[in-house]
C-alpha cells in the first residue's frame, strides 16, 4: 500500500505542491481567525450536581457569581474621599447605561452595598458586574464593548472576573506561541543543518513543519464551528503540529537521503522511503491520534475539544509528511544534498557503530540494565504517590496578569474575599436542612442568603485552615443530608464532582490506549507480546513524568527558573490530557525503532543482530528527534500560562526518559531476554498479519513469515 502511495504522490506532484500553497494561504488568512473561535471553560460536566446546582441557582433565585470583577485602588486616597467615591460612582454609572450588555452591576457607592465590596485597608473596592448574555463567546464580546468605561480618573483600574480571565488567557496564548516560534524556529534550523550536514535538507522539516502550523489552524477553525474547544487548546495544537512534523520529516528526509547513497534513483528513492518510513509516521500518527481519541468518552468539554484539537494538529502534520514532503522530495531529487555544510562524518560498515555497540553491551547483561533502568524510573516516579488534585485558579496566568492581580488581592484584602464557600439550593424551605447543615463539625456557618419564592439559596462556610480534600468531604456529608430537589454546588463540589467523573472514565480511557496501540502495533510488527511490552513501557515512562511534575509544579521546586508559582496542587484534568499526549509520544519513538528492527528480522531472521542493527540505523535518528522534539515544546514550556507549562516539561521529561533509558537501554535488554518470542504469533494471528499487516517492505511478499516458537 505504500509503496503505491509513494508511486501516485510523484505522479502528482505537481497538484501536491499547489494544495499546498492553497492550505497555506488558507492558514495565514482564514485560519489565523481560530483564537478568536477558542472558549474558556469547558473543565465541568454539565450533567454533575454542582453544574445543576449552579444552573437551578441562577434560574431560580438569580446570578450569584459575577462575569467581571472591577477593582479600583489607590494608594493616595481613601474609598470615604470624595473624589474616590465620585470616580468609582461615575464609573458605574457609566456602566449600567450600557444596557444592552450589563444586566446588574453591585458597587460600594449603592445604599444597600456589604461591607465586603471594601478593602480591610480602605484604599481598594471593587464592583461585581452581570453581564445578560449566556454565551461565552457573546460574554467576551460584550466585555470589550463595556471596558472602556471601567476607567475611573485618578484611580488604577484592573478587571479580573471568569471573562477577564478567559480573554487573558487568550492574549497570553497568543504571545506565548508568537514568542515560542519566534525562539524555536531558528534554534530547529541550526539543529537540523548539524543533523543533515546540508541547508537544503535542514529546510525541508522547517517547511513541512510551518505548513502544519497553518493547516491546524484550517482545520481547528472549522472544527470550532462544530464544538467547543478550549483557549489552552491551541498551544497543545501548535506544539503537537510542529513537533511531530518536525520529527516525522526527519525520518522521511533521512531514509531519502539514505536510498539515494545506495544509487536508487528518485522515483525508486521515493518509492522505498514512503513504504518503509512513511508507514513508520504513519502507524506513529494514528498512534498518538487513538490516544487522544481516549479523552472523547469525558463529559468534560475542555477534554474532547483538546482532543479534537489535537486529533486535527498529528493527523495534518501525518499528511503533510506523507504527501507534500515526498512531492517536493520528488522535486529536489539529489539537489536534497545541496548547499552541503563540510561537517566532519565517519562512514560505518553495516551493523557497526557506537548505537551497535551499546545495543550489544547490553544485550550481554539483560538483566542487569532492565533491573537498572527500572529502580531509576521507580524512583522518578514516586513522588506521584503523594499528588493532590485540586482547580486551578488566576494563579495559571503570569504574575503580573490583571485578571490574577484582582483575584490574589481579592483573598488578601477583602473580607471573606478568599473564601470557597459550599452552595446548597433548595427547592422547598430551607430551615430544617439548615440546622442540619450548622450541626456538622467542619461548618461554621450555613446560613440562607437568597430566597425567591419557595426556593432558597444556603451558603455553607468552613475553616480557612480545611484542607481541599476535608472540604470535599464535607460536600459529601451535606449530600447525604439532602432531600429530593437539593442540589449541592460550589467550588469544593466541582472539584468532588470532576474527580469523581475523571475516576469513572479513567479505566475507559486507559482500556482505549491500550488495545487501540496493541492492536496498532501488531498490525504493525506481526507480534503478540511486543505491544504488550510496549504498553507497559509506556506505563513505567509515564510514571516517571508524572512524578517530576507533582515534584515541580506540587511542591513548587524551580518556581524560579519557571518562572511559575505553585498552587500545592494538581489540575486533575490536566493531569488526563497529559496522560493521552503522553502515551502516544511514548509510542511514537517504540514504533521508529521496531519499524527498523522487523525490517532487519525480516532480512536476516536473527534477533541480536537485528535488535543492534535496528537501533545502530535508528539510534541517531531517534535522539536527533528527540532533540528537536524537546527544542519545539521548550518554546512553550517557558510561556506564561502555568497549564501549558505542566504538560510543556511533563512531555520533556517523557521525551528524554523515552529517547535515553527507554529505547537505548530498556528495549535491547528486554528483546534479548524475549529472544524469538519477539515475533512470537500463533498460527490464526500469523497468518492474520502476514495478509493484512501493515507491513515495512515495499514488497511484502518478500517478506518472511512470523516465526513461531
Amino acid at each position: 500500500m505504500f509503496g503505491w502511495w509513494g508511486k501516485a504522490v510523484v505522479r502528482v506532484r505537481w497538484w501536491v505542491v499547489a494544495a499546498a500553497c492553497a492550505v497555506v494561504v488558507a492558514g495565514a488568512t482564514w485560519g489565523a481567525g481560530v483564537f478568536g473561535a477558542l472558549t474558556g471553560g469547558g473543565y465541568a460536566n454539565l450533567s454533575s450536581e454542582s453544574n445543576r446546582a449552579a444552573v437551578s441557582i441562577a434560574r431560580e433565585l438569580g446570578q450569584h457569581d459575577p462575569d467581571l470583577i472591577v477593582l479600583w485602588s489607590s494608594d493616595a486616597m481613601t474609598v470615604d474621599d470624595p473624589t474616590f467615591r465620585t470616580a468609582v460612582a461615575e464609573a458605574v454609572a457609566l456602566t449600567r447605561s450600557q444596557t444592552d450588555d450589563v444586566e446588574q452591576v453591585a458597587a460600594y457607592t449603592d445604599a444597600q452595598a456589604p461591607p465586603a465590596l471594601v478593602s480591610a485597608d480602605k484604599h481598594a473596592t471593587y464592583a461585581a458586574i452581570y453581564l445578560r448574555s449566556a454565551d461565552e463567546d457573546a460574554k467576551r464580546a460584550a466585555y470589550h464593548r463595556v471596558e472602556p468605561g471601567f476607567s475611573a480618573s485618578g484611580l488604577k483600574t484592573q478587571v479580573g472576573g471568569l471573562v477577564a480571565f478567559t480573554d487573558q488567557a487568550n492574549t497570553q496564548t497568543e504571545k506565548d506561541i508568537t514568542r515560542a516560534e519566534i525562539f524555536s524556529l531558528p534554534v530547529l534550523l541550526v539543529l537540523l543543518v548539524l543533523i543533515f550536514r546540508g541547508l537544503i535538507a535542514a529546510l525541508s522539516p522547517l517547511v513541512i513543519g510551518g505548513l502544519a502550523i497553518l493547516g491546524s489552524f484550517v482545520a481547528v477553525r472549522a472544527l470550532t464551528t462544530f464544538t467547543d474547544i478550549s483557549v489552552f487548546a491551541i498551544n497543545v495544537i501548535t506544539l503537537l503540529g510542529l513537533g511531530m512534523a518536525v520529527d516525522y520529516s526527519l525520518f522521511i528526509v533521512s531514509r531519502f537521503r539514505e536510498e539515494l547513497a545506495r544509487g536508487e534513483d528518485v522515483p525508486a528513492a521515493i518509492r522505498i522511503t514512503v513504504a518503509t518510513a512513511g508507514r513508520t509516521v504513519a502507524v506513529s500518527g494514528l498512534t498518538i491520534v487513538l490516544a487522544l481519541s481516549s479523552l472523547l468518552i469525558f463529559p468534560q468539554p475542555f477534554l474532547g475539544g483538546m482532543a479534537i484539537g489535537g486529533m486535527a494538529a498529528v493527523l495534518v502534520a501525518m499528511l503533510a509528511a506523507l504527501t507534500v514532503l515526498p512531492a517536493a522530495l520528488s522535486l529536489l531529487g539529489h539537489r536534497i544534498d545541496k548547499l552541503r555544510i563540510p561537517l566532519p562524518q565517519r562512514e560505518r560498515r553495516e551493523g557497526s557503530g557506537a548505537w551497535a555497540r551499546l545495543a550489544h553491551s547490553v544485550m550481554k547483561r539483560p538483566v542487569w540494565y532492565a533491573v537498572s533502568v527500572l529502580a531509576v524510573l521507580a524512583a522518578f516516579a514516586v513522588p506521584f504517590l503523594r499528588v493532590e488534585f485540586g482547580g486551578f485558579d488566576e494563579r495559571v496566568l503570569p504574575a503580573g496578569s490583571a485578571a490574577r492581580v484582582v483575584g490574589e488581592r481579592l483573598a488578601a484584602d477583602f473580607p471573606g474575599g478568599g473564601e470557597s464557600p459550599i452552595t446548597v439550593f433548595v427547592p422547598g424551605p430551607a430551615d430544617g436542612l439548615t440546622s442540619q447543615v450548622s450541626a456538622l463539625p467542619d461548618v461554621t456557618s450555613a446560613t440562607v442568603t437568597a430566597q425567591r419564592g419557595t426556593a432558597s439559596l444556603i451558603t455553607v462556610r468552613y475553616p480557612d485552615d480545611l484542607s481541599r480534600a476535608g472540604a470535599r468531604e464535607l460536600v459529601s456529608e451535606i449530600r447525604d443530608l439532602a432531600g429530593p430537589g437539593v442540589l449541592v454546588g460550589g467550588p469544593p463540589a466541582i472539584d468532588l464532582d470532576l474527580l469523581e467523573s475523571l475516576a469513572a472514565h479513567l479505566p475507559w480511557m486507559a482500556l482505549i490506549m491500550a488495545v487501540a496501540t496493541m492492536v496498532l502495533l501488531f498490525l504493525a510488527f506481526g507480534s503478540v507480546l511486543l505491544p504488550i511490552k510496549a504498553v507497559l513501557m509506556n506505563v513505567v515512562s509515564i510514571g516517571a513524568s508524572f512524578g517530576v511534575v507533582v515534584w515541580i509544579f506540587q511542591d513548587g521546586h524551580l518556581e524560579g527558573l519557571l518562572r511559575f508559582e505553585s498552587t500545592g496542587f494538581i489540575e486533575p484534568s490536566n493531569m488526563i490530557l497529559v496522560l493521552a499526549v503522553l502515551f502516544g509520544l511514548a509510542t511514537d519513538y517504540e514504533v521508529f525503532l521496531l519499524s527498523r528492527v522487523r525490517e532487519e528480522w525480516d532480512r536476516t531472521g536473527d534477533n541480536t543482530t537485528a535488535v543492534a542493527t535496528g537501533l545502530q540505523h535508528t539510534g541517531g535518528i531517534i535522539t536527533a528527534a528527540a532533540l528537536l522534539l524537546i527544542t519545539v515544546v521548550a518554546g512553550f514550556a517557558t510561556g506564561g500560562v502555568t497549564v501549558i507549562k505542566t504538560i510543556g516539561v511533563g512531555m520533556i521529561v517523557a521525551i528524554l526518559v523515552d529517547a535515553t533509558l527507554v529505547r537505548a537501554l530498556l528495549v535491547p535488554a528486554t528483546m534479548r531476554l524475549l529472544g524469538r518470542w519477539n515475533w512470537w504469533a500463533p498460527g490464526v494471528l500469523g497468518r492474520f498479519y502476514s495478509r493484512y499487516g501493515i507491513h515495512e517492505s515495499a514488497d511484502p511478499a518478500a517478506e518472511k513469515q512470523s516465526v513461531p516458537v
